[in-house]
């Protein structure tokens, strides 16, 4: 079980550097958002993590926010003609939400280990 006593800033640097929950020092990631089985440091098994939609959802929040506010900005400053924003804002977009998409699904798993987020359930 993760220490509840850490601090929430040191679980989402671990998480936005792809790092165990745990120790810090194994990868939390094989490959780009694919998550390991376990930890090749400390041993921790990755079955607890479920990040669901979540990830998805805040990057396309936060990255929506920040390339509209690009584009606007392109707009009102420059007035480019359509196609420039196809070629400028466009790959903007896709730069932004790919980048944020890895650190948010490790911050939100590292979060979810540190709170002992789980599952709802009915007890019967």
């Amino acid at each position: 079980m993760a220490d509840p006593t850490g601090s929430i800033p040191a679980a989402v640097l671990r998480g936005a550097a792809g790092r165990c929950p745990d120790c810090g020092k194994g990868r939390l990631f094989d490959g780009f958002i694919a998550l390991r089985p376990s930890c090749e440091a400390c041993g921790l098994d990755y079955g607890f993590a479920d990040a669901g939609d979540g990830p998805a959802v805040f990057v396309t929040l936060i990255g929506g926010f920040l390339t509209l506010g690009f584009a606007l900005w392109l707009e009102f400053a420059f007035e480019p003609p359509f196609w420039v924003h196809l070629v400028v804002s466009l790959p903007a977009v896709v730069v932004v939400c790919l980048g944020l998409l890895r650190v948010m699904k490790g911050v939100l798993i590292t979060l979810q280990r540190r709170n002992a987020a789980a599952e709802a359930r009915l007890e019967r």
